[in-house]
């Protein structure tokens, strides 16, 4: 690990116990923004470009949109058959 990557991983560790501080005091939009922060200096890390975070953020949309839609409350309401019987 280079010089470099030893003081963004020491920044990382200070801004991840700032934001568990910010959430613990309820400051949720902070906390948020401070998780921005957080994953940009988590992806200069790894060495992932913002083309590499786009083409991710496609994938999952992409795979989010095929999925079936969740049961309805009225679905999960109803007992369910169980997946696997044991037989002896």
């Amino acid at each position: 690990m280079s010089h470099s990557d030893e003081q963004l991983q020491s920044v990382l560790e200070t801004l991840e116990e700032c934001r568990r501080v910010l959430n613990a005091c309820n400051s949720r939009e902070s906390a948020e923004m401070l998780s921005i922060v957080i994953l940009d200096v988590r992806m200069k890390l790894k060495g992932i470009d913002s083309a590499d975070l786009k083409a991710l953020c496609d994938e999952m949309l992409r795979s989010a949109a095929s999925e079936p839609p969740p049961p309805s409350k009225q679905t999960q309401d109803q007992p369910r058959r169980p997946l696997l019987r044991v037989v002896k």
